[in-house]
């Protein structure tokens, strides 16, 4: 069982994961808001390239020269992020980030090459496989699955995440067998239901049920081939814990958390 740990900067609360000790990383807390990477390097290593993106909950996944080279290009304005929801290190010392409140922050790390990626994986970049495409590209850049680790941040939790039937098969059609149809709700929740720990649980409304989205990524990549063994799951929710964490569930606000990793 992987353990998770709360570390201290400067009295500021953030997590790390022992999975991914050889790393320097952080899922940083509320405390830290409303620093930015630009300032949150400095925890992980002050003189280390920092990367971002402009995150739009899809399931692109773009290393740093990609980075630069769409700032560096004419069509967006100079101080415009790219698109995308995830980040891939092309090179060592280099910070890659994202930022979430409920949706789930996903550090991934290459034993062998030391090649880390940062992952936003919300609903719907989780229906469209955002964590598989981040894993095919550390896959098309030299790494083998069995070298890969990956660490799942806070994030809300299935017990209270409440959402509509037509989404919660949205998000199951990505780990069910392509003969399912993604307009026929009823038959996909049956099957999500049928599966060893089920990410899919009931809710008292009708049309309503809930959805543990770190466990419907967990089984993308064992489907893929990734073992159990090399995926860990903070036990932290971030609706049900507003001491450290922002939730847009429980607050409407737009306010978020940081989560990073250093190549190495």
């Amino acid at each position: 069982m992987h353990s998770w740990h709360w570390r201290s900067w400067e009295g500021l609360p953030y997590l790390t994961c022992s999975l991914l000790e050889k790393w320097p990383h952080g899922f940083f807390t509320k405390q830290f808001s409303p620093q930015y990477p630009a300032e949150l390097v400095k925890v992980l290593q002050p003189d280390a390239g920092v990367y971002r993106v402009k995150q739009v909950h899809g399931n692109a996944v773009l290393t740093p020269s990609e980075i630069e080279a769409a700032m560096s290009s004419e069509s967006p304005p100079i101080d415009e992020l790219p698109a995308a929801d995830g980040v891939l290190s092309d090179r060592s010392k280099q910070s890659v980030w994202v930022c979430s409140a409920d949706c789930t922050p996903v550090l991934i790390a290459d034993t062998h090459t030391g090649q880390v990626a940062a992952v936003h994986a919300g609903w719907r970049g989780t229906a469209t496989k955002i964590v598989p495409n981040a894993i095919a590209r550390f896959v098309s850049s030299g790494s083998k699955l069995q070298n890969l680790l990956v660490a799942m941040g806070p994030a809300i939790a299935g017990s209270v995440y409440q959402l509509s039937t037509h989404v919660a098969a949205e998000v199951g059609a990505s780990i069910l067998p392509d003969t399912y149809q993604e307009d026929n709700i009823e038959e996909i929740l049956a099957a999500m239901s049928q599966i060893t720990d089920s990410p899919l649980s009931p809710d008292a409304q009708a049309g309503r049920v809930r959805l543990d989205v770190r466990r419907v990524n967990a089984i993308q990549l064992q489907q893929l081939g990734i073992e159990p063994e090399q995926i860990a799951i903070a036990p932290h929710c971030t609706y049900q814990d507003p001491e450290h964490f922002f939730s847009y569930r429980r607050e409407h606000l737009k306010k978020v958390q940081w989560s990073g990793i250093l190549s190495v």
